[in-house]
């Protein structure tokens, strides 16, 4: 899934920020807690106040991301 996320990172450069977190990482407990993670992979869309627009849990198509970034990308 990670080529296809770097893809869309590339395509929407400017438009939407992509941060990467480790879940294997213990300073990112807190931050997973808040988010409610619980599954590898997860690819959250946050607003920029920080809420959660929309949670993909597993495996995800280009064309479900795309959909939603649509609705909130001009």
């Amino acid at each position: 899934m990670a080529p296809m996320v770097h893809g869309l990172e590339a395509k929407y450069f400017g438009r939407i920020q992509f941060t990467y977190l480790d879940a294997d990482d213990p300073r990112t407990l807190e931050f997973r807690r808040e988010l409610g993670f619980v599954y590898q992979p997860e690819v959250y869309l946050l607003d920029a106040d920080g809420r959660v627009l929309q949670k993909w849990v597993g495996f995800t198509t280009e064309e479900q991301f795309e959909e939603v970034f649509a609705q909130y990308v001009q």
